[in-house]
């Protein structure tokens, strides 16, 4: 019955993995014109917050989208247990797609205050509800068409779409800016990617109404059996629950640190860390990412030879040696001045420890006048990394750039006006020291060394792709049918939306707390040296499952 199963589906297994590539490619575009828009965002939507609080809360904002996924995990994966595949992913692609375009449509603080930044959360909170149910759908209805010896390569295509979604994403904004000008996008043409999602859901909609329902769950239907709780065997048997625990610990938390890393905080630190114009950022995001969408796909191939497991340890381990050395050379390649100026004027904040509090504000309210405090925060939003030193207790901070010292001021019990002016005049004292100590304002593009930049941003990508490749094979193999959409959901959205959603804002508090900006990748190795190992010991190795056979 098998055979005569995919015998029928076969026929049609190209428009199933085209359809379901492409609804999930404009998911993921949604999500990362929000990721790939978050400095202008800020500027909109918390005017009233400083600089740093600002750009944290933009990525919180981001962040929140994922945060909300696991919730669309479970009803949207209870429903697709329960009444069928494709139904569940037109609804999900429908939410997604409509408040996409609400987001181009919002007023802004300046027009509409407090309301402008609340809606906004609104709307993030309804995208991740939904791509909480997208990505599971889409992965089961073309593994469960799929030859079990060609899984890896057929999945494979369903995860390659969050390349090609950050590839439409970045081509709009980068074609958007150059047509329309950097201060006419930076005032209202952000709106225009946004806005354009409302012809991507139409056309993915028509794509995706051509489908049929899976074989897999035709198959379970027609056998009929007892009502089916998919929460209940999901996760309180332990025969599925003990996978949904090595799904999440030995593959998921792995895959949020390493692809978010290496596709948004690399983003970020090229951005905010070393100064490098907004536009170069772009392109080379986006010569990277169309440079590696193939390899989701090879990955996938690959693990059909030879084995999910391995294939996916090899991107763990490859992100782990990677990541600190990597950073490092970034900094060398992109912002060679900066690292000659780290090494020959080291900048160190002296100040009493009980004085300095951590840069992390995500309600915005949190004044940091103590002098410690004006000190790293004129630090931190100028992207330089710093040491501490303590000094007597109740004595006010200071900087040191190389020989330089520059006094902070202690700004307790200082009105709002005076407390700026405060924060103004070290700023602009901190700032003259770096220049006067080789500090770059902003990357030479002269000095750029793009293929050596281009190089390391692959090697990340590398160890992403290995990871996430063979992925939806080995999730949709560690579950049977009747509650497969559920179990592999849940663990799968909150890898991404927990532990990748939150990573952009987690590092760069790290940062801002350390004073190091490297700091922020202890985040994303601590995340993946715990899934190695769980994946080590515990998970099996899943290559061609019989789908029907799982459980029994």
């Amino acid at each position: 019955m098998t055979d005569a199963v995919e015998t029928r589906a076969d026929p049609g297994l190209r428009t199933v993995v085209v359809a379901s590539a492409a609804g999930t490619a404009f998911e993921w575009y949604d999500f990362f014109v929000f990721g790939s828009l978050a400095t202008v965002i800020a500027r909109h939507y918390f005017a009233d917050a400083g600089e740093t609080v600002a750009y944290i809360l933009a990525l919180l904002t981001f962040g929140l989208g994922f945060v909300v996924r696991p919730l669309g995990a479970l009803v949207f994966g209870w429903f697709g247990d329960r009444t069928g595949r494709k139904t569940t992913f037109l609804v999900t692609i429908t939410l997604m797609g409509l408040a996409t375009v609400a987001i181009g449509l919002l007023p802004d603080y300046g027009q509409i205050g407090l309301a402008a930044p609340i809606l906004l959360l609104v709307m993030r909170v309804l995208q991740g509800f939904a791509l909480g149910g997208e990505y599971g759908g889409a992965a089961i209805y073309v593994a469960e068409h799929s030859p079990p010896e060609k899984r890896g390569l057929l999945t494979g295509w369903i995860q390659t779409t969050a390349a090609f979604g950050l590839i439409g994403a970045l081509s709009v904004i980068l074609i958007t800016r150059q047509i329309v000008g950097v201060e006419a996008f930076d005032a209202w043409g952000w709106r225009i990617p946004f806005l354009l999602s409302a012809l991507l859901l139409a056309v993915s909609l028509w794509i995706r109404l051509k489908l049929n329902e899976s074989p897999a769950y035709q198959r379970m239907e027609e056998e009929g059996g007892e009502r089916r709780a998919p929460y209940k065997e999901a996760f309180f048997q332990w025969g599925n629950g003990r996978f949904v625990l090595i799904a999440l610990f030995g593959i998921m938390i792995a895959q949020g640190a390493v692809w978010y890393c290496g596709y948004f905080y690399t983003r970020f630190f090229m951005e905010r860390v070393l100064k490098i114009d907004t536009n170069t950022v772009d392109q080379l995001v986006l010569m990277v990412t169309v440079a590696s969408a193939g390899l989701y796909v090879f990955f996938g191939w690959l693990s059909d030879r030879l084995g999910r497991k391995p294939v996916m340890l090899f991107g763990m381990i490859l992100a782990l040696v990677a990541f600190f050395p990597g950073f490092h050379a970034l900094t060398k390649a992109a912002n060679p001045t900066l690292a000659e100026a780290q090494a020959a004027a080291p900048v160190t904040v002296v100040a009493d420890p009980a004085t300095c509090a951590l840069q992390f504000d995500p309600i915005g309210k949190a004044a940091f006048s103590s002098s410690c405090d004006i000190a790293k925060s004129v630090l931190s939003n100028a992207g330089v990394s710093y040491g501490n030193a303590a000094a007597a207790p109740g004595s006010a901070a200071m900087v040191r750039v190389g020989g330089i010292e520059i006094p902070s001021v202690e700004g307790a019990g200082m009105d709002a006006a005076a407390l700026k002016a405060a924060r103004t005049g070290v700023e602009t004292r901190i700032k003259a020291a770096l220049v006067e100590a080789g500090y770059p304002a902003r990357a030479d593009p002269a000095r750029i060394n793009m293929p050596l930049v281009f190089g390391i941003l692959m090697i990340f990508m590398v160890a992403a792709t290995a990871l996430y490749g063979p992925q939806a094979a080995a999730l949709v193999e560690l579950f049977p049918t009747r509650v497969r959409y559920t179990a592999m959901s849940l663990p799968y959205n909150i890898g991404t939306g927990w532990v990748g959603g939150l990573l952009p804002a987690a590092s760069f508090a790290l940062v801002a707390w350390s004073g190091n900006i490297y700091f922020g990748l202890w985040y994303s190795v601590a995340f993946t040296a715990l899934a190695a190992i769980v994946a080590l010991i515990w998970l099996p190795e899943t290559k061609a499952r019989d789908l029907h056979t799982i459980g029994d």
